[in-house]
């Protein structure tokens, strides 16, 4: 099996990786920072690329997703133009993230870890930004950057969307 993988998985079909891989295959408890690298570079870890992982690391692609699907940080599928991170953490909790959050999927037609149908957004609820000031807070990861809105109401947060599709 591992002799197949290594066969079909090659650097030239990943360039972007070959070098991570070059300076972490061989070391011990390095799995995660090459995971991390391989979803900075396309986004979401296809079962393509854990194939490669794994050919070049040596390790099971089911260690791998084990891994991946342990840390809430990974995503197996790809992911809207924009990822809206709303915080759910306490002072995001109390102060009305769950209507925040139900503005947003009842605007957008999605839930938690879905994506818009026109791969605009992706919605992650997520533990904490550290942004407990700005409560109730979102952030979004977007082409043109990264965005922190605070202090969020059902109505400012479905503006904020718009304006954000309007960019683009």
């Amino acid at each position: 099996m591992c002799e197949t993988i290594k066969a079909t998985y090659q650097d030239k079909d990943y360039p972007e990786l070959a070098p991570v891989l070059d300076k972490y295959a061989g070391t011990r408890g390095s799995l995660i920072t090459i995971l991390q690298k391989a979803q900075d570079t396309y986004g979401y870890l296809s079962t393509d690329v854990i194939g490669y992982i794994s050919a070049r690391t040596g390790e099971t692609p089911a260690k791998i997703y084990g891994v991946a699907t342990f840390y809430t940080q990974f995503r197996l599928a790809p992911i809207g133009e924009n990822l809206i991170m709303l915080c759910a953490g306490t002072a995001c909790h109390v102060n009305g993230t769950q209507a925040i959050a139900e503005a947003i999927s009842e605007h957008l037609g999605v839930d938690d870890g879905e994506t818009t149908e026109d791969n605009k957004f992706t919605l992650n609820i997520v533990a904490c930004l550290g942004c407990c000031s700005l409560a109730p807070a979102m952030m979004v990861k977007g082409p043109s950057g990264d965005a922190v809105y605070g202090n969020l109401t059902k109505t400012s947060v479905v503006k904020v969307i718009e304006e954000i599709r309007a960019q683009g």
